[in-house]
């Protein structure tokens, strides 16, 4: 991750209203106000500042970080054109969409809980540099067809991790929409210091096996009779990728 150390701050008010939002990671007006006991000139001079040189955002009384997470990139074949670009928020239901009938298709037990989360929290598609979670879509006509997703664990000592679900509807694989996705994620996680990608597949999931392979992920594990699909036993595969 970037170091704060970086950041040329102009005053110490500054520097701390930079460190709370980066160590929560969204936080509202009246959040900092009681904090930093701000009245509301105060506070509004220190967000426009801090705007002003890069360092936040504000959107609907929420302050983040403020991060560029690469713009969209249309790709054509000759049969369709598609578009990869960060996920925002109108995309929730598409995403959550594509990500059932995938997981349910593949048994996909990893995106199954992030379908989970997805329904059961207020998910909001807009990430700073400390944030644990992050997508991107591909969309065609702006229909979501496809996702990657990474998601950092809260430790330490797996600070340099991210574990990453990704697919694709079937009607639109094999045009390279799968391979782009994991690229934007890849390069996402590289230019945010995670030094290693990791998932875990049902062993049976034969064709994200090969995928994965074919992109230069190695199989680190094999935990047999893992999972339970249909009242049969079936092994865990978890691979992985360094991405330096």
């Amino acid at each position: 991750m970037q170091a704060i150390e970086q950041r040329d701050f102009e005053t110490d008010v500054q520097r701390k209203v930079y460190d709370f939002v980066e160590r929560n990671g969204a936080v509202e007006r009246q959040q900092l106000k009681a904090e930093f006991g701000f009245g509301d000139d105060e506070l509004e001079e220190t967000l426009s500042t801090l705007e002003d040189d890069g360092y936040v955002e504000t959107e609907e009384g929420l302050v983040r970080l403020a991060i560029d997470i690469g713009e969209e990139k249309t790709h054509a074949t000759d049969e369709l054109e598609y578009t990869i670009r960060p996920a925002e928020q109108s995309d929730l239901q598409g995403i959550v969409g594509v990500m059932r009938q995938v997981a349910e298709e593949n048994d996909y037990l990893v995106a199954e809980t992030v379908v989970d989360l997805l329904d059961h929290e207020e998910v909001v598609f807009r990430h700073n540099d400390i944030t644990s979670r992050i997508f991107f879509v591909a969309t065609i006509n702006d229909d979501v067809v496809g996702w990657v997703h990474l998601q950092a664990p809260n430790y330490a000592k797996l600070s340099h991790t991210a574990e990453l679900t990704m697919g694709v509807l079937e009607e639109y694989r094999g045009h390279g929409i799968g391979s782009n996705l994991l690229e934007r994620g890849l390069q996402w996680a590289t230019e945010n210091e995670y030094d290693k990608v990791y998932q875990s597949l049902p062993a049976t999931n034969q064709d994200a096996i090969r995928f994965l392979e074919e992109h230069r992920w190695e199989t680190e594990a094999i935990r047999k009779a893992h999972y339970k699909i249909d009242d049969e036993f079936v092994a865990e595969q978890m691979m992985a990728v360094m991405t330096g």
